[in-house]
């Protein structure tokens, strides 16, 4: 009997240190943040959304990888922003170029140009990652205009010719 609780005892001993020994590896997540009693009104939506025409290239003027056609402005316009909300970052997401994950991918359709991406640009005009929140735009109460920017980028040493279309989504992050 007394042999049978040993062994027993010795077993629970090693399920306990093999326990430990797997979960030696676990961590923790804090999460802080807040809500805000008000925000600002978007006013591009998926419903009324900001179209930005990048022009129409020759493909023969995208000489080596990393060519880029000249910006154009992409504006968001927030209204009737809060005196509580003092400033604003904007992170863009869509689909990834499969070549460099920072530029936002054309639209898969039929025909569409290969060999080149979509480069956003922040307010400095410096380069701005998919997916990656842009600097901090400071916010006046009521409207307010956060200027970006926007440009072809060429991903290969080829770019072939054809539609060059691409959707991003935006969200607006309180700061």
């Amino acid at each position: 009997m007394k042999k049978n609780m040993f062994v027993v005892a010795l077993v629970a001993a090693a399920s306990l240190s093999a326990a430990n020994a797997i979960a030696g590896g676990a961590g923790q997540v804090n999460f802080t943040g807040s809500i805000t009693d008000d925000a600002c009104t978007i006013v591009n939506t998926v419903t009324s959304p900001l179209d930005v025409p990048l022009g129409t290239y020759g493909s023969n003027e995208f000489t080596a990888v990393g060519s880029e056609t000249a910006k154009k402005d992409v504006k968001i316009a927030l209204s009737n922003c809060p005196a509580t909300v003092t400033s604003a970052s904007v992170n863009f997401d869509g689909t990834s170029d499969a070549t460099n994950a920072s530029l936002l991918a054309l639209t898969d359709e039929a025909g569409v140009a290969t060999g080149v991406g979509i480069q956003l640009y922040d307010k400095d005009q410096s380069p701005l990652a998919l997916h990656t929140p842009s600097s901090a735009h400071d916010l006046v109460t009521g409207d307010n205009v956060l200027p970006f920017y926007a440009a072809y980028k060429s991903t290969a040493a080829t770019v072939t010719a054809g539609p060059a279309n691409g959707v991003a989504n935006f969200s607006v992050i309180y700061n």
